[in-house]
């Protein structure tokens, strides 16, 4: 086998510029796969992101009347739907895909908020206990987070981010500054970062508009104080993060049955349900990829074309080396092992041809993403999978003139010398 490896890569050399043109089929079908699987990859990586956020894995887990939110704001609590007890949170904590939970209540004010003569417009208020911040993957910034003691005292102290700091303080030092929620006074205590490191990337209107929902703002105080400033008795939401991104479906789906199992409500409209990002982002992944499928298809074509490139040139290789092969059966080579010599030619050269393709369809792929924008992820078990299945061309298509020498007559071959 190896002696047939090295006779291969001789003979690779010998004809330098006809062994590269007779794999620059196979180059250029790998490249052109390996090029649009990775731009798959990090298509889809870039939707999943852009959807879920990078390393949160939160879901929200919501009231729902239909298929949309119940807006508590003008509706009062439903019949049936008590508040969210100790009891069923530690159901909820106790299931396998979730790592953390939390309560929460919330309201979108476009007024009713002021920091002096400043309205927060679009933002959000949210009552929180205090494992709300770790389990939504909120960092500390500056000052401090209310505490389970502060909970119980319902001191009327709040948390807020960065666009409250910006947009309504005007850039002001927050703590111990005084927000005014409806009727009542609560002073700020602490700065939290709602951003991660990801960066979601913004291409359209619908991408910003998305985007910035997420950046109009956030107050947060403690949930015993939402009574006081809101509604007595008012169902709560809550927020769990799953153990990873791939358990998200499961985490939603289970705390909803657990949520659901405690309410009976006479409107059989209203259930809770998680707001199942991740099967969003599959979906459109699978939208993706059955689209990019048909442009591996087409890039298969080369491969079709270079394994006929290679048949052919290894039937010219057998009649230029007839002699070569009748020598060797003159000898005592046997039928087997000629076959073997040349199919292993075929394999090299194919497999050489499906390592360049490789490369250069990294290469091409980084160009691309230069170019258009489109983030790449580079599938490494695409890479292997592909210079193996390079070397199948090469004994596929190499088996007849494998086959054609074996078989030459060893008289005949003699006399063409």
């Amino acid at each position: 086998m190896f002696e047939n490896i090295r006779l291969a890569f001789r003979g690779i050399w010998t004809h330098k510029l006809r062994s590269f043109l007779t794999m620059l089929g196979i180059i250029i079908g790998i490249a052109a796969i390996i090029a649009i699987v990775s731009t798959i990859e990090g298509t889809n990586q870039q939707i999943k992101e852009n959807l879920i956020g990078s390393g949160s894995n939160t879901v929200d887990i919501q009231l729902y009347q239909n298929d949309w939110p119940m807006d508590l704001s003008y509706n009062t609590p439903p019949y049936g739907v008590p508040t969210v007890s100790d009891d069923v949170l530690n159901e909820i904590r106790d299931i396998p895909e979730v790592k953390s939970a939390s309560r929460y209540n919330y309201r979108q004010v476009y007024d009713g908020v002021y920091y002096q003569n400043t309205a927060m417009s679009g933002g959000y208020v949210k009552g929180v206990e205090p494992d709300y911040f770790t389990t939504a993957n909120l960092t500390l910034k500056r000052g401090r987070l209310f505490t389970e003691k502060e909970l119980k005292e319902f001191k009327k102290v709040c948390v807020i981010d960065d666009a409250i700091v910006s947009v309504v303080l005007q850039n002001e030092d927050p703590i111990g500054k005084v927000l005014e929620i409806g009727q009542d006074s609560y002073t700020i205590i602490g700065v939290v970062d709602t951003r991660s490191t990801f960066e979601p990337v913004i291409k359209t209107m619908a991408d910003y508009e998305t985007y910035k929902q997420d950046e109009s703002g956030n107050v947060y105080m403690p949930i015993s104080d939402w009574p006081i400033s809101y509604r007595y008795d008012e169902p709560e939401n809550v927020l769990v993060r799953a153990n990873s991104t791939d358990d998200m479906t499961q985490a939603g789906k289970k705390t909803s049955d657990v949520l659901n199992a405690s309410i009976h409500p006479t409107d059989t409209t209203i259930k809770y349900q998680s707001k199942d990002l991740l099967e969003q982002a599959q979906q459109l992944q699978q939208l993706s990829s059955s689209t990019n499928s048909m442009l591996i298809w087409i890039a298969a074509i080369s491969l079709l074309v270079g394994g006929i490139g290679v048949m052919n040139i290894m039937l010219v290789s057998v009649t230029e080396r007839t002699a070569e092969i009748g020598l060797k059966k003159a000898i005592g080579a046997r039928k087997g092992k000629i076959m073997w010599q040349f199919l292993t030619e075929a394999a090299v050269l194919t497999s050489l041809g499906g390592l360049l393709g490789v490369i250069s369809g990294i290469g091409l792929a980084q160009i691309i993403s230069i170019m258009s924008g489109t983030p790449v992820a580079i599938s490494w078990p695409a890479a292997f999978g592909a210079v193996i299945f390079s070397m199948v061309i090469g004994i596929v298509f190499g088996i007849l003139p494998s086959h054609q020498a074996a078989n030459l007559n060893p008289i005949d071959a003699l006399r063409t010398n």
